[in-house]
């Protein structure tokens, strides 16, 4: 059965940059991640995209690659991961033995690299919505996640007791048992994970009553999230220790939560820039006015310039947002419209008629339309 090609999964050419080929993961991989993507078949497409960037983002794995194909780095065609640098010798391989590791995880009765020590658990991932106003200056909630925490009672063993734990008869506590089979190499002796302590190296004689032998359990757990300030729609942050609890005593692992801003109705929001539109009438416009303008800090005044046009952008300098790497404030920028009048009043009508008449003499327009507006005051 072929295989996708690499770049063509990342949609990149075959003489990417490093930097082309990262860029392209990151917006695939964020674009499929289970997470975040809830569509059928995101999830395998996601696989794909990281076994992809694990082989093109590596100088060594991606020369196999361009040289030899799939089986220069998966293993078929007698390359390995590694890659095959050399055709008369193991260049890139530490030894003979690696090589077997490769293909059948161990040869020779040697011991496994499978760790029975302790490992850390798996991260959780969530994603939360939250305000434009909390993504703006950051807020602390509660969330009620469920995780798989340490037994309390077994204190992580899965036994009733300390003395219920032996060590694993069947791979004298190795964790992986080993079997020989007859490959075009010979024969060749592998290693597999110990189907009775599961590659722990050890067996439980009688269980913990209240996790049944597993150290673990699935409980809710509240959890205080401080938000930072800044934040933004589609960021991330990563609160260390809040995910599953870890295996044979290792540490637990992490929580990642992806966010969600839903929009303002007034402002935009851009990096850490703020924008918004600020309606004028021809007179303000005309004549300049000031003006109370919101921001998300509160109102300010502001001056508008007379003569003012239509799609002007105008600086609140520091209203914006603060980054959350230099703790700078960004700005907020006013675009200007000015709206035309659709109703108008008999008076209105008749000083915008005196206007038209004064158009054709533009030397003195300007004010002449001033002095037309400042009639009606």
């Amino acid at each position: 059965m072929s295989q996708k090609d690499y770049y063509d999964i990342l949609g990149v050419s075959k003489n990417a940059s490093d930097d082309e080929i990262k860029r392209a993961y990151r917006k695939l991989a964020k674009k499929y991640h289970p997470d975040i993507n809830k569509e059928h078949g995101s999830e395998e497409k996601f696989k794909e995209v990281q076994k992809a960037y694990e082989v093109l983002s590596n100088a060594d794995k991606r020369a196999a690659y361009d040289r030899f194909g799939h089986a220069g780095v998966d293993g078929q065609g007698g390359f390995g991961q590694g890659g095959f640098s050399d055709f008369g010798g193991f260049n890139g391989f530490g030894d003979v033995g690696d090589i077997f590791e490769q293909f059948f995880g161990g040869f020779g009765g040697g011991t496994s690299r499978r760790s029975t020590g302790p490992r850390k658990g798996e991260d959780i991932r969530i994603k939360m919505t939250i305000s434009f106003e909390e993504a703006c200056f950051g807020v602390e909630k509660e969330i009620n996640l469920q995780r798989e925490e340490e037994c309390t009672r077994c204190a992580g063993t899965g036994a009733k007791s300390k003395n219920d734990i032996k060590t694993c008869s069947k791979c004298s506590g190795r964790g992986v048992v080993s079997s020989v089979q007859q490959t075009i190499l010979g024969r060749v002796q592998t290693q597999h994970e110990c189907p009775d302590c599961h590659g722990t190296g050890k067996v439980i004689k009688d269980k913990c009553s209240e996790c049944g032998g597993i150290g673990k359990k699935r409980q809710t757990s509240t959890i205080k999230v401080k938000i930072p300030e800044g934040i933004n729609d589609g960021q991330q942050i990563r609160l260390s220790g809040k995910g599953n609890a870890g295996i044979n005593g290792g540490p637990t692992g992490d929580l990642y939560i992806f966010f969600s801003v839903t929009p303002d109705e007034f402002f935009i929001r851009e990096g850490n820039d703020i924008y918004c539109e600020l309606p004028l009438t021809f007179s303000q416009a005309a004549l300049g006015a000031e003006i109370e303008i919101p921001t998300i800090h509160g109102k300010v005044k502001l001056t508008i310039p007379a003569g003012t046009q239509s799609q002007t952008k105008l600086r609140l300098k520091n209203k914006g947002v603060k980054s959350l790497r230099t703790n700078k404030y960004g700005d907020q920028y006013i675009i200007v419209k000015v709206v035309t009048p659709r109703n108008l009043t008999s008076k209105q009508k008749a000083l915008f008629e005196e206007l038209k008449t004064i158009e054709s003499d533009n030397d003195t327009l300007f004010d002449k339309i001033k002095n037309v507006f400042k009639r009606t005051k």
